[in-house]
């Protein structure tokens, strides 16, 4: 099919797409009633995001022809932008946005979806984990209706569906694991195999009849989330699976620059040894842990994948109004 052909129609139909102005109606009523500011920061940034599995789209902007404009980066979450907002005083804040992510292809992946991202001062992770089934259960509508609530660590998930506990398992025992998925003994270390036995195996068995909050993340995967006082073997994250989809990820937000610096840097240490593109450590964020953080929570939800649970569409692109490959 040639540009300028069938491909000029929208992904979704007219009927999704009143849907989805319902829900994005629904989630702003929803904050409104709780006192949340609503935020719009900048879809272009300065750096990119270290993390090793999210690919930012770098962007070149010229003044003039050949001009040597240093490289601007697509926004994958608006999460360091709404940090400095909150170091500055902004209290409770959320957005409802755009964002863009390298190599983000598949039923339930697009380069360009929306999240809603919002940051409770003072919250605990159970309270935000509250806050959440409670929006998702609005959005959801009668997709909802006979869930039940589910909670569990994530080394119980693992107990459960695989009979090994992350927490202590080693390298062999995960990749004896994930060797009936298909998934070849090799190098990847412990961490990367809990990785992989989670998307591929463990994830896709959450959440069904349920909403399914995960939490209690190895340390090794805090990524900017509080290690837990309790137990520093694991990190105040969660989770949140329903019909085997993951919908949310949320923090108990790590306030300390210099532990933040560090893990950027051990990001980057990840990069090079994977043969990734070094990410600049962005100063700004780092400076704004460094004047003060309020003690908060805060989580992404994506929405595109909340209204395919909401709608029954199979695939991303069918509630997307131009999926990337037909923008």
């Amino acid at each position: 099919m040639t540009a300028g052909s069938e491909d000029w129609r929208p992904g979704a139909s007219h009927a999704r797409l009143l849907e989805r102005a319902a829900l994005l109606r629904r989630a702003r009523e929803f904050f409104a009633a709780r006192g949340v500011l609503e935020v719009d920061t900048p879809l272009l940034v300065n750096s990119p995001v270290s993390e090793v599995h999210i690919h930012s789209a770098r962007v070149q902007l010229v003044a003039v022809p050949g001009d040597g404009a240093a490289p601007l980066f697509l926004h994958t979450s608006p999460e360091y932008a709404m940090k400095r907002l909150l170091a500055a005083g902004s209290g409770d804040i959320y957005q409802i946005c755009h964002v863009v992510r390298g190599l983000e292809y598949g039923r339930l992946h697009n380069p360009e979806f929306t999240l809603i991202e919002w940051y409770r001062v003072g919250f605990t992770l159970g309270q935000l984990m509250d806050e959440v089934e409670a929006l998702v259960r609005a959005l959801l509508g009668a997709a909802a209706t006979s869930r039940v609530n589910e909670r569990l660590s994530y080394r119980d998930a693992f107990v459960r569906e695989l009979g090994l506990d992350p927490l202590s398992a080693s390298a062999e025992a995960l990749a004896a694991a994930a060797r009936p998925l298909g998934f070849r003994p090799g190098a990847p270390r412990a961490d990367e195999w809990l990785e992989l036995l989670m998307a591929a195996h463990i994830g896709p068995r959450l959440g069904h009849n349920a909403l399914t909050f995960v939490h209690g993340y190895p340390a090794s995967q805090a990524a900017l989330a509080r290690l837990d006082p309790a137990d520093a073997r694991v990190a105040e994250r969660f989770e949140l699976y329903c019909d085997g989809v993951e919908l949310a990820n949320g923090f108990r937000e790590l306030a300390s620059a210099a532990e933040q610096r560090a893990r950027f840097e051990h990001d980057n240490s990840e990069r090079r040894r994977r043969g990734l593109p070094v990410a600049a450590l962005d100063e700004r964020l780092l400076a704004a842990l460094a004047a003060g953080l309020p003690d908060c929570a805060g989580v992404a939800l994506g929405f595109d994948r909340t209204l395919m649970l909401a709608t029954g569409a199979e695939r991303i692109e069918e509630v997307l109004p131009f999926p990337t490959a037909r923008a």
